[in-house]
């Protein structure tokens, strides 16, 4: 009994015919579940009409919601970053001091933006110049590793370990570069 009206357990939990039709969200019971129903972790139950039915989301507990794990990564993310930073404001002005010591004969006398600006375009020009040297160079690389190729049969056990190395190097290196695309993660790959 509700209010002096009979209700039997389809009524309330089934919406009414017109609402079926038009609108595919479940109808709202009115009554709301007294406050230690709705704290419970998976359903809460109402008193009044004695009907289970689930909890919203907001109302869940907190280790089943992912952004609260976010949350406390995030705290100790920034915990980190908080004593990097008193890192660096306690040791940066020496470290860097001690690093200008060591190498004052790379720097540019007066160290205005316009000489900052000008060398940049003297490294990139420098650069653009080296190109057709280190063509050459590809080219020549090349032809010495396609001599070798040709003349195998007279390839020393040296040659061939020093070969194997590079190769392992670069699956090696494959193998870092799909790790880190993935996210620094070590499980789930196919071998």
């Amino acid at each position: 009994m509700h209010n002096g009206v009979r209700l039997d357990k389809a009524a309330l939990t089934s919406p009414p015919r017109q609402y079926r039709r038009y609108n595919t969200r479940p109808l709202l019971l009115p009554c709301t579940p007294p406050i230690a129903s709705r704290l419970s972790p998976t359903r809460a139950l109402s008193s009044d009409l004695s009907v289970r039915r689930p909890l919203p989301q907001t109302l869940r507990p907190q280790s089943e919601d992912p952004m609260a794990a976010l949350g406390s990564k995030l705290a100790q993310l920034q915990s980190k970053a908080c004593e990097a930073t008193r890192f660096v404001a306690k040791h940066g002005c020496t470290y860097h001091k001690t690093l200008m010591e060591k190498n004052k004969h790379y720097v540019v006398d007066p160290p205005t933006i316009e000489k900052c600006q000008e060398l940049s375009k003297q490294l990139f020009y420098t650069r653009l110049a080296s190109l057709p040297g280190r063509y050459e160079s590809f080219w020549k690389e090349l032809d010495s590793a396609k001599l070798l190729w040709k003349n195998r049969s007279n390839l020393k056990v040296e040659d061939a370990g020093v070969a194997a190395l590079f190769g392992i190097e670069l699956y090696a290196w494959s193998c870092l570069g799909e790790i880190v695309g993935r996210g620094f993660t070590l499980t789930g790959y196919h071998v």
